[in-house]
């Protein structure tokens, strides 16, 4: 019999005696109530009217009101009505008979005496009679109550026995089983295979020892068969995992750190026992690098660690099965030489470009005055290298001057004057910049800005810096005798977008994603068309820090279109 069937029994059979407990106590409470409503009914009513016919017979004097002949009349007439004992339908037929010879003999004062005393008589047998019934009644109703006390208080402890040994026994049926099963299973955990449950029941708990002994067995068979293969590669992988200098630490799917190795245990200035099996968001809410590990999304960490600033990169690596992730893994890779080299070279460059600048300014003015008629006449060849030198210089000056705008971007000093401006006043100083140089190519460039267009907050030298590299890069990449479309519109309703579109060669799908990359350059450009590889780094860097955006959209033989974006003033 299954467990189910046997507690339906039990409770079937608590829930029988209840309902022959509840069954046999209505029972006799509907025969105590019948035999009460039998003595009201039957009897007492009877006493109630001799009791009445009586009080008007004694208080009456030689002769009846009309109102106490209502009331005898009233009562006989109930009590004729109410006969209910042997013997009273005699009395009161007799009582009948005298009170209507009472009725008429109310003028002979003896006669009048003799029926009183004849129905007083008949009106205490009647008394009698229902009182006598009404004991015998009321010691049936006791009896009746007595046998049901008894029956009932016999049944209710029997059930209360029944009830009490199935509640003392019954849930040790249940508890022990599993008291048992918890106990095999602990053991189980700690690794001792050798459990067995001997659960001698043809119900569900017989199944489960059947099936608990055959786990057991086959574990015992699995740990034997790949425990020393399992424990061999756990080994390896984390001696090998201690043996990197890169920080590893490795959480499950339910962010509970399942190991660190020695470097990030260092880190974190946790031991690696108080970090194995712990929630990852508890450890995160002591510890600020661990918080910041969990939380943040950027790439470069500053640690202070043995004393000293060092720079590390995170790296997280989704841990998949199945197409379900079943964890990750937090890379840390100290990037702190490299940094220090990168500050270096950043710091050369910037002071290079710096002591660049004067010499290479005063070398443009030396050939301004070489230009000058009154310093002397030049041949032909002359006034061409001239030229030669001074384009070059120019081209010098240029890259000077992103060098040392890179440097400031990189050594986070870059200083921008925020302020209110029209898009046509960063447009006119753009154009007039590269008026020249588009003349010598006869490249027309189209402007499409609107009066009515809202004031920009921007950084006014910057943001024409950006817009003069994109116009000078189409002027570049734009054939002889074509055209430039520079157009400035509202893009959202607190951005106003600038836009360069040529329609040069275009840009190669696989390079859009590079071409803001510093030090890239497109391949195939011609020597005119090449620079440094900064200017457009350069130019993302500055828009990025005015709140704004920046992008490319190219077509290979449809030419290109840069654009960027910058925030209303107020907005």
């Amino acid at each position: 019999m299954t467990i189910k069937n046997k507690l339906r029994l039990g409770i079937g059979f608590l829930f029988a005696l209840s309902f022959i407990c509840c069954g046999l106590s209505i029972y006799f409470l509907n025969k105590l109530s019948a035999d009460a409503r039998s003595i009201l009914k039957d009897n007492y009513k009877s006493v109630q009217y001799i009791k009445n016919i009586g009080i008007i017979i004694d208080t009456a004097g030689d002769g009846f009101k009309p109102n106490e002949i209502a009331i005898i009349n009233s009562n006989l007439y109930n009590q004729q009505h109410n006969i209910t004992e042997v013997g009273e339908k005699k009395l009161t037929d007799s009582l009948a008979s005298k009170i209507e010879q009472l009725k008429l003999v109310v003028a002979n004062p003896t006669k009048t005496y003799q029926l009183k005393l004849e129905i007083k008589r008949l009106l205490y047998g009647i008394m009698q009679l229902n009182m006598t019934a009404i004991e015998r009644k009321d010691a049936i109703a006791a009896g009746t109550a007595n046998r049901a006390s008894i029956l009932v208080a016999f049944i209710g402890s029997f059930l209360f026995l029944v009830s009490f040994s199935f509640a003392v026994n019954f849930p040790g049926y249940i508890a022990n089983p599993i008291r048992e099963l918890t106990e095999r299973i602990k053991e189980v955990s700690n690794r001792n295979y050798h459990q067995q449950l001997n659960f001698k029941s043809n119900d569900e708990f017989g199944e489960l020892g059947m099936a608990f002994n055959t786990m057991t067995r086959k574990l015992d068979e699995y740990e034997h068969s790949n425990l020393a293969s399992i424990l061999f590669e756990k080994k390896r992988i984390e001696t090998i995992i201690n043996s990197m200098h890169d920080a590893i630490i490795g959480l499950d799917e339910k962010m509970f750190i399942i190991f660190a190795n020695e470097v990030a245990c260092t880190l974190i200035g946790l031991p690696e026992l108080n970090l194995l099996g712990k929630y990852g968001p508890d450890i995160a809410l002591e510890n600020d690098l661990f918080r910041n590990l969990l939380v943040n999304d950027q790439e470069k960490i500053k640690i202070y660690a043995d004393n000293r600033e060092s720079f590390y990169t995170k790296e997280v690596l989704q841990v998949e099965s199945k197409n379900k992730v079943i964890g990750k893994v937090i890379i840390l890779k100290n990037i702190t030489e490299f940094q220090r080299l990168d500050e270096a070279k950043t710091n050369f460059i910037a002071t290079i470009s710096h002591e660049l600048k004067t010499p290479i300014s005063s070398i443009k003015m030396s050939l301004k005055l070489l230009e000058d008629n009154r310093i002397g006449e030049m041949n032909s060849e002359q006034k061409q290298l001239l030229e030669n030198i001074e384009e070059d210089s120019r081209r010098l000056l240029q890259i000077t001057g992103e060098l040392l705008d890179m440097a400031q971007v990189e050594t986070g000093k870059l200083q921008l004057n925020f302020g209110s401006t029209h898009p046509k006043n960063i447009v006119d100083y753009a154009i007039k910049a590269l008026k020249i140089t588009a003349e010598q190519k006869q490249i027309q460039i189209n402007v499409n800005c609107d009066e009515n267009l809202p004031d920009v907050r921007a950084d006014l030298d910057k943001t024409t810096w950006v817009l003069i590299n994109l116009l000078s890069n189409a002027i570049k990449y734009s054939h002889e005798k074509s055209t430039v479309e520079l157009v400035v519109k509202i893009y959202k309703a607190d951005e106003i977008e600038f836009s360069v579109q040529d329609h040069g060669r275009g840009i190669d799908e696989r390079y859009i994603m590079r071409i803001f990359e510093r030090y890239f350059k497109v391949p195939g450009a011609t020597v005119d068309q090449t620079g440094t590889g900064l200017g457009l780094a350069i130019a993302k860097d500055f828009i990025e820090a005015q709140a704004g955006k920046i992008g490319v959209e190219s077509e290979v033989g449809a030419g290109s279109r840069f654009y960027f974006t910058l925030k209303r003033f107020g907005k």
